[in-house]
């Protein structure tokens, strides 16, 4: 399998995280893509032309992420990543739309910045998201976050996003959550791929 996408992408991360997780990263080969670069394969392998795009073995492709890991946790035996009990997955699932909701978040203020000449930027338009993003770090802080033996779709969204939160806010969310800190520090220890998918600023 292909796995089309570029190492600063949070999404792309989970998914080589998954494939490490879950022992299947020797079935899945990198290959950078360019979402600027109108020749490049991606946009005839996903006509979103966004990344992760899973190019199966037959041609045919999967996307989003989401999608991915749960295409993944299938070829693991299933239940791998993906709960199968209803409680604990859809604690699982929460968890994971939650994550995933402070990525499309903070990647709204990244592109405003890239993007938009500062001189029209929308300062409220950058607020809002970043409230967003306040408010779900707020709400995992005050709940302690488990970190199952096994990884859950959650928990490396979960990791993803403050890594992502790392990479492009220079970390500035750590001073005021010291138990997510302590849960990345956690997760970073028990799985080796984290660290080895980090993007150095």
């Amino acid at each position: 399998m292909i796995l089309r996408s570029a190492a600063p992408s949070p999404f792309g991360r989970k998914v080589t995280i998954a494939a490490s997780i879950l022992g299947l990263s020797d079935r899945v080969t990198l290959v950078v893509a360019d979402t600027n670069n109108a020749n490049d394969d991606l946009r005839r392998q996903n006509p979103l032309g966004k990344v992760p795009t899973l190019v199966l073995d037959d041609g045919r492709t999967l996307f989003d992420s989401r999608v991915i890991l749960e295409y993944l946790d299938h070829l693991a035996g299933g239940g791998r990543i993906i709960p199968r009990e209803p409680e604990a997955r859809f604690a699982a699932l929460r968890l994971h739309a939650l994550c995933d909701g402070i990525l499309d978040a903070s990647l709204l203020q990244v592109y405003e910045a890239r993007y938009r000449p500062e001189a029209i930027r929308h300062g409220p338009w950058l607020e809002y998201q970043a409230g967003k993003v306040s408010r779900a770090l707020a709400e995992l802080e005050a709940e302690p976050q488990a970190l199952d033996p096994t990884p859950h779709v959650g928990q490396i969204a979960l990791a993803c996003a403050l890594g992502y939160q790392d990479l492009r806010f220079g970390g500035t969310w750590r001073a005021g959550h010291p138990g997510l800190v302590a849960w990345l520090d956690r997760f970073a220890a028990q799985v080796p791929a984290f660290e080895q998918t980090r993007v150095v600023p």
